[in-house]
């Protein structure tokens, strides 16, 4: 029996039908025994209402204050993930494990429309206050679980779909869930997937920032995936006893848990000493060495390295080294945090504003890199750092837009220990001292507030920081870059940016071009293929030009998540269209629209088209193919919402957005 049910007001007798007839459902068991919970375990019923409970300021702020290295951790990969989504009736959510909202990414308009029903900071979601729902039934299940609209337990909640994972702690404990709930018919498997990944990211980041002070052991059975998100990864102590593993270390070493691996020494793993792993990596110039599975004959490709602590005598970020894959200087590898960002700068353009960054920042001048959001500028930013007099130090970014206000400051000028309220016992060192040396590049610099900027305008000319809380002052010598997908001087003459800041950033402008303009592209899709799918990763000749054809309003970071997603959904065989599923749609919606007669008139669309506020191609085909459904259905705005499954209030909001007006009344 299915559970999905077309009518809501049938939900409720069609969920006491599915738990009394036994669920034997095996498509979506796990929905049906979480109404079975629902029912007998929490005496909850499907058409009462529901108000979800919501804790306390004070809890809230203690609960962020024990989960802050997950919330900082999984902050920029949510904002990451929902910006590929591309949806702005969707929500990127985090819990703790017991179900309370601790993170939230999603449009002002859409957090405005579902606080009402609790979908906002602080509410609790786990399944015995909120029924079956992604966040909750993830939690009970310890599973991944996709939960379509009428899955839901609560009738209130039928029109939302919620997708989660779990995501782990070093240790092996599940620490948080993971969440995109939406009202847009997502493809739930594939959005599965890319949460699966994001997940992962996050857990990567969580080993890296509480295992600092231990030495980072990256391998795979395959060169080319170490660096990458697939690769296994160890937190190992001085004396060569492993603290932590990541998921992927665990499968390929054919363990099941952590509690397995821990306290193990590395020669019981691998047929190499630590010390033997960590001179080898670094003669190798930190390229994978070989190594062998100890007691076997299996074989791994690692890098070891020293703690991240000891690069800069404790406490400063460090940056690995590049294992260099090629000796053409067209092509560039960064490692970044445990993945590599494979880029190329063989498009003319990039390569003469790599070769002027390059220049200029060894005399110590500013770099203002400009370009739309997604074009590349922290890896552009990164390669100009690794050709400076300082590649050798530390190269530290911070994204201004991702912070709320009231981080930004402790982030960039850190605080004393007991500086405010939720701050770390050991106080924290701020992103400015943790670039001493090195690079500090502040990515969508336009966002930082006025007064921060007055005090980084301070910073810059005194050469000197001062942490929150504290008297002391910190001398400090760094090459910067900045970067922004906004026009600076435009808000310079709004009063929104100094101007005094401006010239003080901007010693040499670069423009960075967008993908779809990079001469470059067919090679840089091959080169990110390769590294985010391996090298057995191909792509058909249809792939291929679905690829090339592409728009690509997000850019470089949305080709990379779209090429990992595709080449995770195509499991080792050539990725073709079907793996393109939202290239594949983009295009099917193109497709008629370019071949089709214009409309002969249309009661709507009085403007001209020229006088129309500039589209990217994305909006610029939504618009035609909402034209003419419009057509279809004589301008009735009811009749097209439930066409396309959506209220009318959201209709009419995309409407305005994509700038159709309705003169005609229903």
């Amino acid at each position: 029996m299915s559970l999905v049910l077309p009518r809501s007001d049938r939900h409720a007798d069609h969920v006491f039908d599915v738990v009394r007839g036994g669920f034997r459902d095996e498509g979506n068991d796990v929905v049906a025994r979480s109404w079975s919970r629902c029912l007998n375990e929490y005496r909850l019923h499907p058409d009462r209402p529901l108000k979800v409970p919501v804790v306390d300021a004070h809890s809230l702020e203690a609960r962020l204050a024990k989960m802050a290295d997950v919330v900082d951790c999984a902050r920029y990969e949510m904002t990451t993930l929902y910006q590929q989504l591309a949806d702005g009736e969707t929500a990127v959510v985090l819990t703790d494990t017991d179900g309370v909202i601790l993170h939230m990414v999603t449009s002002s308009e859409f957090a405005a429309e579902v606080e009402p029903m609790g979908l906002r900071a602080g509410a609790v979601w786990s399944e015995n206050a909120a029924g079956t729902n992604g966040m909750g039934t993830c939690l009970a299940s310890a599973s991944p679980v996709a939960v379509r609209r009428e899955d839901h337990f609560f009738t209130q909640f039928t029109g939302l779909t919620c997708s989660a994972v779990p995501v782990y702690d070093p240790s092996g404990e599940m620490c948080a869930v993971l969440d995109v709930s939406s009202r847009s018919s997502l493809m739930q498997q594939h959005l599965l997937v890319l949460l699966g990944m994001t997940a992962r990211m996050i857990e990567n980041r969580l080993l890296d920032q509480r295992f600092r002070s231990a030495h980072p052991v990256h391998f795979h059975s395959r060169p080319e995936f170490v660096y990458t998100l697939h690769e296994g990864k160890l937190a190992v102590s001085d004396d060569g006893r492993v603290l932590a593993a990541n998921r992927s270390a665990l499968f390929q070493l054919g363990l099941t848990s952590v509690a397995e691996i821990r306290s193990r020494r590395v020669e019981d793993l691998f047929q190499s000493s630590l010390e033997d792993m960590v001179q080898r990596s670094s003669s190798s110039s930190f390229y994978p060495i070989v190594t062998y599975r100890a007691n076997a004959a299996h074989r791994f490709f690692a890098v070891a390295r020293r703690p991240a602590e000891d690069a800069r005598g404790g406490g400063g970020i460090t940056v690995m080294p590049v294992p260099q894959t090629s000796n053409r200087a067209a092509q560039k590898t960064t490692a970044t945090r445990g993945h590599s960002v494979v880029s190329t700068f063989a498009d003319p353009q990039l390569a003469t504003n790599l070769s002027i960054g390059q220049r200029v920042i060894a005399r110590q001048t500013p770099v203002l890199l400009c370009g739309e959001t997604g074009s590349g500028k922290e890896v552009f930013a990164r390669a100009v750092h690794d050709g400076s007099p300082h590649a050798n130090g530390a190269f530290v970014a911070i994204n201004c837009a991702s912070l709320p206000e009231s981080l930004i400051e402790a982030e960039l000028f850190g605080y004393r220990a007991g500086a405010f309220t939720g701050a770390q016992r050991a106080g924290r060192r701020g992103k400015i001292l943790q670039a001493d040396g090195g690079t500090l590049f502040l990515d969508e610099i336009g966002d930082m507030p006025l007064d921060l900027q007055a005090r980084l305008l301070r910073v810059l000319e005194e050469r000197q920081v001062t942490p929150l809380g504290a008297e002391e002052t910190h001398d400090v010598d760094f090459q910067l870059i900045s970067a922004s997908h906004r026009n600076l001087l435009a808000l310079v003459e709004e009063g929104r940016f100094r101007e005094d800041l401006y010239y003080r950033l901007a010693g040499v402008e670069l423009a960075l071009p967008p993908l779809r303009e990079r001469a470059d592209r067919r090679e840089l899709i091959r080169n990110l293929l390769n590294a985010e799918g391996g090298t057995d990763a191909s792509l058909s000749p249809e792939a291929e030009r679905l690829l090339m054809d592409h728009p690509w309003p997000g850019n470089v970071r949305q080709l990379r998540h779209v090429l990992r997603s595709a080449a995770a959904l195509a499991d080792g065989h050539p990725i073709g269209p079907a793996h393109l599923p939202t290239l594949q749609t983009a295009a099917q919606r193109a497709a008629p629209l370019l071949a089709a007669e214009p409309p002969a008139a249309a009661p709507v669309a009085a403007e001209v088209a020229e006088d129309l506020p500039k589209l990217n191609p994305i909006q610029a085909n939504e618009r035609q193919v909402l034209l003419q459904l419009l057509e279809q259905q004589r301008w009735n705005v009811s009749n097209v919402a439930k066409a396309l499954d959506v209220s009318r209030n959201t209709l009419y909001r995309k409407l305005h957005k994509l700038h159709i007006q309705i003169s005609h009344p229903e």
